[in-house]
């Protein structure tokens, strides 16, 4: 931790306590719009779904800007905004309103969160980024371990009071990193150096579109996603419902806690591949390992095994996002970091129509044929293998003919 630069350590720290709010909430939001406001599951999924949906073009715009103006303008400017939106979902009323906040709410963070990593790699040394990026990713889970533990003590699954909450730790984060930027003064806030040319929209756009593995690497990962987006939709909709459990609320609780503290658990050994592979190959088998887990989750009715399901399922997220950031870190062009990050953003279209398909197959096969239900939304994350299979071999193409690495 002496190695990393003070803001990448007010990053870390501002994560961990920002994700453990966000955790009290958002893994019940479907619970809480079904069962509390009488949303249907479609509606329910698809309000959860516009979140990504706008993260498709946010990220892609936001990294952009934080090429070009800076990292720290357009961080302060969306982590400032967000606390609306947690206010707004404390007082909202109708379907429509939870619309137009969780679009606020994708918005902030597609503008905030690849602004955040480009600022972690723009900042940290290149022998320090695997460690940087994986104590960010474990920041994450350990509030994702403490989150929902908080969030079923003071019942958000029925009430507002997380949304409060949650609202308070951004105020208190941004006014951290407000201070920190103030403290710190000059820091590398762009990709790029003055003397660099800024690539205008359309030009980054040109070239982003020539990137064969950026693009194929994208609609891999967003076939894994939209399987693992399941995790915070259709799983805890099915276990909540289902007939075959009597507190599905709980239940659902204790599977997140264990799908953050095997994340702790599996991080490093699976971070370890990065070491010997490139990062596409831990994210390739991280596609299939959280296909079978959704599998298993339709195969299986007894809390402990799927306590079993959860775990497998969480190794293949491991797989997935441990070696993300490294990866597109390690193709991005260096005045475009920012973009690159940004980018990533297009992979929330598996976070988009992940839920509502979700919810469509619910309404198709119901609870009762639980195999039918998840074996279907496991194809989902079966299919990003082949893509990314492809991205791999074009690799070691690259390595091989012109000594390109990665």
């Amino acid at each position: 931790m002496k190695r990393l630069h003070p803001i990448s350590v007010n990053i870390i720290i501002g994560t961990l306590f920002s994700r453990m709010a966000t955790f009290m909430t958002f893994p019940f939001l479907a619970i809480y719009l079904t069962k509390t406001k009488g949303i249907s599951p479609v509606e329910a999924g698809m309000i959860i779904g516009v979140s990504e949906f706008v993260s498709l073009f946010g990220g892609f715009i936001g990294g952009h800007l934080s090429d070009l103006y800076g990292r720290k303008k357009i961080m302060l400017a969306s982590i400032f905004v967000w606390p609306f939106v947690f206010i707004g979902f404390a007082t909202a009323k109708h379907v429509f309103m939870f619309f137009i906040l969780n679009a606020l709410n994708g918005l902030c963070r597609s503008f905030f969160e690849p602004s955040s990593r480009a600022l972690l790699s723009d900042i940290t040394k290149q022998e320090n980024k695997l460690f940087v990026f994986n104590l960010r990713y474990a920041a994450i889970n350990v509030g994702a371990a403490v989150g929902p533990l908080i969030g079923l003590k003071i019942g958000s699954a029925t009430s507002t009071t997380a949304f409060w909450m949650t609202a308070l730790v951004y105020v208190l984060y941004g006014i951290s990193l407000f201070f920190m930027f103030q403290r710190i003064g000059n820091i590398v806030s762009t990709g790029q150096s003055s003397n660099q040319e800024r690539p205008t929209f359309m030009m980054t756009c040109r070239m982003i579109t020539h990137d064969k593995i950026l693009l194929l690497s994208l609609v891999g990962m967003t076939l894994g996603i939209a399987g693992f987006s399941q995790f915070k939709s259709t799983i805890p909709q099915y276990l909540s419902s289902a007939p075959y459990f009597q507190d599905g609320v709980q239940l659902f609780s204790y599977l997140i806690v264990v799908n953050a503290i095997t994340v702790l658990i599996a991080q490093y050994p699976v971070s370890r591949i990065g070491k010997y592979y490139s990062p596409v190959v831990s994210i390739m088998l991280g596609t299939v390992t959280v296909g079978l887990g959704l599998f298993l989750f339709g195969l299986f009715h007894q809390p402990w095994l799927l306590v079993m399901a959860m775990v497998i399922f969480t190794i293949g997220e491991v797989m997935m996002f441990t070696m993300s950031d490294l990866f597109i870190d390690q193709i991005a062009k260096p005045n475009m970091k920012g973009l690159y990050f940004g980018a990533m953003g297009f992979t929330a279209i598996g976070s988009a129509f992940g839920p509502t398909l979700g919810g469509f197959f619910i309404s198709i096969f119901g609870f009762s044929h639980a195999d039918y239900l998840f074996g279907s939304l496991a194809l989902l994350s079966f299919a990003g293998f082949p893509f990314l299979l492809y991205v791999s071999r074009m690799i070691k193409a690259e390595r091989r003919d012109m000594g390109y690495s990665l």
